[in-house]
């Protein structure tokens, strides 16, 4: 009987992990470096997804509120030259989230610092390499979005 219960346990533990998002699959690889986003590059979207991000536990971050897709939306490779802070924003039609896994593998969340229920992360050291930018909503609807890269 516990052998069974063990296997149900370590079964449903690996169904959460499949339903949340995985840096392992990609995005829109777009590349930038801090110079040529001074002047912001904008890119339209459909935020949202199926991944309850609730049901996610992510390093540093634990659980979270939002729905996004298990792919990022984009893969950026930011090259960081002229120590530029790094600012990523979301304007949209709805509650916007944003998720992001940095090139150091760290994790940011954001829900409403774009303000009127947009979200915003800014970076103030960020290091060069590549980034997961998923771009969700806050529940469980899909609207279109634009994602702003930007510089400072």
């Amino acid at each position: 009987m516990r052998i069974i219960l063990a296997m149900v346990v370590l079964a449903l533990s690996s169904l959460a992990a499949a339903a949340c998002p995985e840096v392992s699959q990609g995005g829109t690889e777009i590349r930038y470096t801090a110079a040529e986003i001074y002047q912001a590059k904008s890119f339209d979207v459909v935020a949202g997804g199926s991944q309850n991000l609730s049901k996610c536990n992510f390093p540093g971050l634990g659980t979270r509120t939002g729905y996004v897709a298990t792919a990022p939306d984009f893969e950026l490779y930011y090259s960081r030259t002229g120590g530029y802070a790094l600012e990523i924003r979301i304007i949209s039609e709805c509650d916007s989230v944003l998720l992001i896994n940095t090139a150091n593998g760290n994790w940011y969340y954001d829900d409403d610092d774009a303000g009127a229920g947009d979200a915003k992360i800014r970076l103030g050291s960020p290091s060069e390499g590549w980034y997961d930018i998923w771009i969700g909503t806050y529940n469980a609807s899909s609207c279109d979005a634009r994602m702003i890269l930007e510089s400072f």
